[in-house]
């Protein structure tokens, strides 16, 4: 079941018309907001249910990326995944309206049952709450990249030379394929529902995020050897992932460096909240 809180948008409200060359149907987003249950220690340290309610230069983290895809001319409702006592914010911090779904075990699995609990059958754009630095510029460059492709599902990248111009100092973790490294900017578009069992798949692989090698493996042996033995530039990559699985995956590079930067360590919040508040001077 998902809940509805149906506060009014206050200054968050966006008009929804979209732009010339844009679709014209919004996207659903899925906004990622639980704790892991291995805890986590900026959560603990700030002494908060969860990231999502930790304060950068005067505002929340999920209220940042609810702002964002409120600016969005191509996003619609949107569903908040895992989030606990949120009253509070949403009231001092005018959100627009959302669907407040339940955390199971692991983002993957929220997604799933999020999805299978919607009666709509468009995209569905996720990310996470931690994605501060967030703009309505990088969501709707990807969304309607994503929506014009041939792909049931579309992962945002940015290349390391391109965060690291901008930002030298960030820590990221970086997948690398023949062609160069690329880091996730944790925005995953679900174009068609073919793309769901790419969903179930991330569920059961969710536990290797940190170690790639494990998660080609469970691709099959042959499959994983041309990965990471013959490191193909990364369009073959996705069309090898593409093929073994049987749908559709397809990268979206994006040119913005922050679209990388999420806040997982202490170090990040330290390096966003700097950007926020130059961003404001």
């Amino acid at each position: 079941m998902i809940a509805t809180d149906t506060k009014p948008t206050g200054s968050m409200k966006k008009n929804s018309k979209p732009r010339p060359g844009e679709q014209s149907q919004l996207v659903e987003a899925f906004v990622l907001a639980g704790a892991r249950s291995t805890g986590d220690a900026l959560a603990e340290a700030h002494k908060v249910p969860s990231k999502a309610h930790i304060q950068l230069a005067g505002k929340s983290m999920i209220s940042r990326v609810l702002e964002t895809l409120s600016g969005s001319a191509q996003t619609g409702q949107v569903t908040i995944i895992g989030i606990e006592d949120h009253a509070d914010l949403a009231a001092n911090e005018a959100w627009p309206p959302v669907n407040i779904a339940p955390s199971r075990d692991g983002p993957a699995a929220s997604v799933f049952y999020a999805l299978n609990a919607r009666a709509a059958q468009g995209p569905v754009l996720v990310t996470t709450c931690d994605h501060a630095l967030l703009s309505a510029e990088m969501v709707d460059t990807f969304l309607q990249r994503s929506v014009t492709s041939d792909a049931d599902l579309t992962v945002a990248l940015a290349r390391r030379e391109t965060i690291e111009a901008s930002h030298p100092d960030a820590k990221r973790t970086y997948l690398r394929f023949g062609d160069g490294e690329y880091s996730s900017c944790n925005l995953f578009c679900i174009v068609s529902p073919a793309a769901h069992k790419v969903v179930e798949f991330w569920r059961d692989a969710e536990q290797d995020r940190k170690r790639p090698w494990r998660i080609a493996w469970r691709f099959g042996v042959v499959t994983a050897l041309r990965i990471l033995i013959g490191r193909p530039a990364i369009e073959q990559v996705f069309a090898i992932l593409s093929k073994r699985l049987g749908v559709t995956i397809r990268p979206i590079v994006l040119p913005f460096a922050e679209a990388a930067i999420d806040v997982d360590t202490a170090q990040d919040l330290a390096m966003v909240e700097q950007i926020l508040t130059e961003r404001a001077q």
